[in-house]
């Protein structure tokens, strides 16, 4: 009888641990990692879809410049733009650095802003409008636009779900008892006035 009372005492250890577990999941002690993750996810989306951008740019300055190659100052600007966002060094600890990610974000918005402007100069050219080419282009850029601004709200969501997760019970004290080294989130910021307006490119 003694050997059946000692065979079964690691049984009740088994449930005893799976009901802690089950205990300490359901007080969300998983969460903070898990929100970090989805903040990570959605910050990838935002970098990846700036990079398609960014991927436009050559083939939408050619086209324009062969209809309008006088307007130098405008096209340099947007080569400049995108030469200065293609040289930032991207890595995982962007997010935690602040002034990295402003500066990165400030790269965007000067893109933006001289892409804008070159969308304006387009106007005074109907050619350059009614070409196959160039059309395309705006509609793969007004695509991508229209991406940017839902990964980027899709970024500030998590890191707002993240941040409040840290800063309200309970996560607050599981953020100081195993994570305290996981810092808050900065949100995204438009930098430039206008910035978080995206370009208009529909001439129609």
């Amino acid at each position: 009888m003694s050997s059946a009372a000692g065979n079964s005492l690691p049984s009740w250890h088994c449930i005893l641990l799976c009901l802690l577990v089950a205990l300490l999941s359901g007080c969300g002690i998983n969460n903070i990692p898990t929100y970090d993750e989805q903040v990570k996810a959605a910050w990838a989306q935002v970098e990846n879809q700036y990079q398609r951008r960014a991927d436009l740019v050559p083939n939408l300055v050619k086209t324009v410049q062969a209809y309008a190659g006088h307007e130098r100052e405008t096209l340099q600007a947007v080569t400049e733009a995108r030469a200065k966002v293609n040289s930032m060094q991207l890595d995982g600890n962007l997010l935690n650095d602040p002034v990295k990610l402003q500066q990165f974000e400030a790269a965007q918005s000067q893109l933006s802003s001289a892409l804008a402007r070159l969308m304006l100069v387009v106007e005074r050219y109907p050619n350059l409008k009614a070409n196959q080419n160039f059309l395309n282009l705006q509609s793969q850029l007004e695509g991508t636009e229209n991406r940017i601004s839902v990964a980027r709200r899709d970024y500030i969501q998590a890191v707002q779900h993240y941040n409040r997760e840290i800063r309200t019970f309970p996560g607050k004290i599981w953020h100081v008892i195993l994570y305290r080294n996981m810092p808050l989130r900065e949100t995204y910021q438009a930098t430039t006035e206008g910035a978080e307006k995206a370009p208009e490119v529909n001439f129609q």
